[in-house]
């Protein structure tokens, strides 16, 4: 009999329906269970370290019970599951249940076999979908359980610091008989359910689905499965009533993004890697539709050596192209502040790895969670055989919305790639009916495409893909309403993508994300120790290939230095590298850069000095202030250490205005949003406070000969103190500040003030391999937004004829408002880490005022000259004939990177980049004996006619603005 509707109490009635906490005593929820069972016996076996399954089943175990709780935090506990399944449950599917608070791994036969994490909504391992005479009804499973969460175990909050004393609690643990056909049909009315909640009451669609659930109440008595199919026929006829050819295509893939370490340390990162993804290759053996792109080469060599069964069937669904290796780097590294030279060995490491391992290199980019985008980036793809790149971080801008989803991203030398956000804005999506519609209706490029990406998955701490989200996709493939839901790969969407481009906008220079700009600043000790760590190798590459081609008996340190950088690359992971990671992984990536399996065994390089005759002689007055010079620059100095005067000798031009003072440390409150170690807000600077309060007045320390300096301390807020050299060399261009900070600070931000005369609309910042301008004034919200930003070895803000660069040894973050440069020194957020930046730092800050242009200038050099020290060899003049390895014709031309190649022992390659933005042709001279040389690209793969000419003035190259040159140098024994 047709009835009367009301459309509340008919969503609320299918909502009670499917509800696990309402009626569950006579609603369909409540019937997806049958019979349960204890495990005949459970014992565990506990222990602090992460240990093999070998060693830890041979331990001896003592009796645990369901709801006993174990501890503490990053403790490992393994159990042994004694399972007998009775005899009656023939012919039904069991699963084991087992729910706690911790990260499990199900251990069968000695093998890795299903992830189960109360978070990720694994919760179950399949013993059996249909129970057989035959098969085994007494069986032993271990759990490895990790106290620990899928978030880590922060105390209070996900991101705080983690609680040392946190207990997992074991809720369940028992075999159980699992009614099929009950989750089948509780599958269907959800997607009904929220087609009718979600489509809107003005689209007949929402009613024709709520309707037909309704109808599917009526129909179907839980306590009678024969009454099941029916309701289910009733369901298949709405999901089979097809779309026009004009609807939107989802490209859906699995996703599983697992952060390296984060609030985490990196072992336990390893073991979420299996867990995850042995959940994935168990999900694909009975899903052969199931696609899954994976990233970050680390992450697999990591399984590869600790679980070696579970990588063979990775590889084998990887050459079945389920199991989708993308990204091509060697992990998910941060997008701003690795050196140029670091992300083309991400690039290196990774593209090789997938190579070797699976036989193909990555076609697309792959980085979903990182805090911004270098504007070099799209030439370093395009270098590494990458001309595709996925990301949706920038979803997260506080200030302004993105405009794009699908455009063309252009580098600063013009290198494109095509760029794909999903526009659902996320990488764990749960295949539900909202995201859908989100990914359809927040598309920014309707009309330009009609296919879009969407990422399933738990993500972040781990987790994957689950069978019920494939299960809702499968029912929303064709269904009319709805977008088409498709199982796709990455290759596949772009390969649409590409066809339907040629409406696409371009983007031109950096993707900045407008958060999180914190992450330039957090964490001083591993930003340095990056810094550091990339010279060091640097040094040590140039030296060796050297050593080999002038000594046919030294070896060049091939596999070390492979191991060193991927070290380092692994402390270049989105949430290390930028300080946004637990106490624990900061003292792991310090051991890395320090340790003695580390990179940075301490100590800078010895400093060799310019000969020359060239005196001065630091000159005190009467009110305390010190003046000094030497042939280039002239400064005065306050007893504060500020800087009044600042001039270049040749034109008297005065760098420092009238009445104001230079480097004037600043200290501001700190208190972000939420996103602690992430996040400096914009109401920071409403806070300034000048550090006024000095402990030892300017001193000198240091009086004529090739170098003057002086001394100051000052207090800075209530508990710090800082200690400032400042060193000015015979002949050098730039002011040195030598600079030691006791840091005791919460939630306090430091930084030093340069107010420059200077007048300029843009200022400019070295990025890798080149530099860009940024806006000096605050005129739109795209401007303001940027408030603080980064930069590498320099800054520089100048007008015609004049200007003033800032350069340093190891900070990243600065701005430049105005006429003032400001540098950012220290930070002190608490979460994740309440230690974060206390103790001791050391480092040193440049200022260089110029004529010209800073190119002109040769600031690019000089920046080059602090960071790289020259290494004083000792020797007698009769060792030394003057002998240069390389030289190049242009100041333009920086030769970056000398190291031996990849493949061939018997080749050099060197890489060199246009710094200044100019087009110019330049000669590369060498005293190497090379017989060949032949243009490459980044992964060292010759160029198609690469083969340049040896003539006698070298090596002819050709650039343009910022290009990035790469030469194979082929050298005769």
């Amino acid at each position: 009999m047709a009835a009367i509707k009301h459309r509340r109490t008919a969503l609320e009635r299918v909502e009670k329906f499917l509800s696990d906490t309402y009626f569950t005593d006579c609603n369909l929820r409540g019937r997806l269970f049958g019979d349960r069972c204890p495990p005949a016996s459970l014992s565990y076996f506990q222990t602090p370290r992460r240990i093999p399954y070998e060693e830890a089943v041979v331990q001896e175990f003592r009796p645990a019970q369901v709801g006993e709780s174990f501890g503490p935090t990053w403790e490992t506990c393994w159990f042994k599951v004694e399972l007998s399944i009775p005899l009656a449950w023939a012919g039904r599917e069991v699963h084991f249940v087992w729910e706690s608070d911790g990260e499990g791994m199900v251990w069968r036969d000695a093998q890795p076999v299903q992830g189960l994490t109360k978070e990720g909504e694994k919760t179950s391992y399949i013993l059996t979908r249909s129970l057989k005479e035959s098969e085994p009804h007494s069986l032993t499973l271990y759990v490895e359980l990790a106290c620990n969460g899928l978030f880590g175990a922060g105390k209070g909050s996900m991101i705080a610091p983690p609680d040392p004393d946190r207990r997992v609690t074991l809720s369940k643990a028992e075999l159980v008989v699992f009614n099929r056909d009950v989750y089948e049909l509780l599958v269907d009315l959800e997607i009904l359910l929220d087609m009718a909640q979600l489509l809107g009451e003005e689209n007949q669609r929402s009613f024709q689905a709520l309707y037909t659930a309704n109808q599917m109440v009526n129909v179907c008595d839980v306590m009678d499965p024969s009454t099941f199919p029916a309701a289910r026929d009733l369901a298949a006829a709405i999901f089979s009533q097809r779309n026009g050819e004009s609807q939107h295509t989802i490209h859906a893939m699995g996703h599983c993004h697992i952060d390296s370490a984060w609030l985490w340390p990196y072992e336990e990162t390893i073991r979420k890697c299996a867990r995850s993804w042995v959940t994935v290759v168990h999900l694909m053996e009975h899903n052969p539709e199931l696609t899954f792109a994976c990233s970050q080469a680390q992450q697999f060599e990591w399984v590869r050596s600790w679980y070696p069964g579970l990588y063979a069937r990775i590889q084998d669904f990887v050459a079945k192209g389920q199991f989708i290796p993308v990204g091509g780097t060697w992990v998910e590294m941060d997008g701003n502040l690795p050196s140029g030279e670091s992300m083309v060995r991400q690039f290196l490491q990774g593209q090789r790895f997938f190579q070797e391992q699976f036989g193909r290199i990555c076609s697309e980019f792959w980085l979903p969670d990182t805090f911004g985008y270098s504007a070099q980036l799209p030439q370093l793809m395009h270098g590494c055989g990458i001309q595709r790149f996925l990301t949706q971080k920038l979803s997260w801008n506080l200030v302004n919305s993105f405009p794009h989803h699908t455009f063309f991203w252009e580098g600063i030398d013009g290198s494109q790639v095509l760029t794909h956000f999903p526009p659902g804005d996320s990488y764990g999506m749960h295949g539900r009916v909202e995201e859908m519609l989100k990914t359809v209706k927040n598309n920014k490029d309707k009309g330009r495409v009609n296919h879009s990406a969407f990422l399933f998955g738990f993500g972040d701490g781990g987790g994957g893909p689950t069978q019920k989200m494939l299960d809702r996709m499968k029912r929303m493939s064709n269904t009319d309403g709805l977008p088409r839901v498709q199982m796709s790969t990455p290759d596949q969407l772009f390969s649409v993508l590409e066809k339907e481009s040629s409406q696409l906008c371009t983007w031109v220079g950096e993707l900045f994300l407008e958060l999180h700009n914190g992450t330039y600043t957090t964490q001083a000790q591993i930003k340095k120790g990056n810094r550091e760590c990339e010279r060091i190798l640097h040094d040590v590459e140039v030296l060796s290939t050297l050593a080999v081609a002038q000594d046919s008996v030294f070896q060049y340190p091939a596999s070390q230095l492979q191991r060193l950088w991927r070290l380092l690359l692994l402390n270049q992971f989105h949430d290390v590298l930028p300080g946004s990671c637990i106490q624990l992984v900061v003292e792991d990536a310090l051991q890395y850069y320090t340790g003695e399996q580390g990179v940075w065994l301490g100590g800078h390089s010895p400093v060799g000095v310019w000969v020359c005759d060239t005196c001065f002689w630091p000159f005190p007055k009467e009110d305390g202030s010190i003046t000094m010079e030497n042939g280039v620059i002239a400064v005065c100095l306050d007893t504060m250490g500020h800087l009044t005067s600042l001039r270049l000798l040749d034109s008297g031009r005065s760098s420092v205005p009238d009445g104001c003072y230079a480097n004037q440390f600043a200290l501001f409150d700190d208190v972000p949003l939420y996103w602690d170690a992430w996040d400096v807000m914009d109401y920071h600077l409403e806070t300034r406070k000048p550090v006024t309060t000095l402990l030892k007045p300017l001193e000198i320390t240091l009086a004529g000969g090739l170098r003057g300096s002086v001394r100051f301390s000052l207090q800075v807020g209530k508990s710090s103190t800082l200690t400032q050299e400042i060193i000015l060399d015979a002949r050098c261009p730039y002011l040195r500040f030598l600079t030691q900070v006791e840091w005791k600070e919460a939630h306090k931000f430091l930084k030093v003030e340069f107010p420059v005369q200077v007048r300029s609309t843009n200022a400019t910042y070295e990025i890798q391999f080149g530099h860009l301008q940024r806006p000096t004034h605050w005129n739109t919200s795209w401007d303001w937004a940027r408030f603080e930003v980064w930069a590498h070895k320099w800054l520089d803000l100048s007008e015609h004829g004049f200007g003033v660069a800032l350069l340093n040894d190891c900070k990243y973050g600065a701005s430049a408002h105005r006429n003032i440069l400001s540098l950012s020194l220290l930070r002190a957020p608490k979460s994740p880490d309440s230690t974060a930046d206390i103790g001791h730092h050391q480092f040193t800050y440049a200022v260089m005022p110029h004529r010209g242009s800073f190119q002109e200038a040769g600031v690019i050099q000089q920046a080059y000259n602090l960071n790289f020290p020259l290494h004083a060899v000792p020797a007698s003049c009769a060792q030394c004939p003057a002998w240069s390895a390389f030289s190049v014709s242009s100041p333009a031309i920086v030769l970056e990177t000398v190291k031996q190649a990849e493949d061939r022992p018997e080749a050099v390659v060197v890489r060199l980049y246009e710094a200044h933005g100019s087009t110019v042709t330049a000669w590369l001279q060498t005293s190497l004996p090379v017989k060949e040389a032949i243009l490459c690209d980044l992964l060292e793969r010759p160029a198609v006619q690469g083969r340049l000419p040896l003539e006698q003035q070298g090596l002819r190259l050709s650039f343009t603005p910022f290009h990035v040159l790469s030469v194979l140098l082929v050298l005769s024994r």
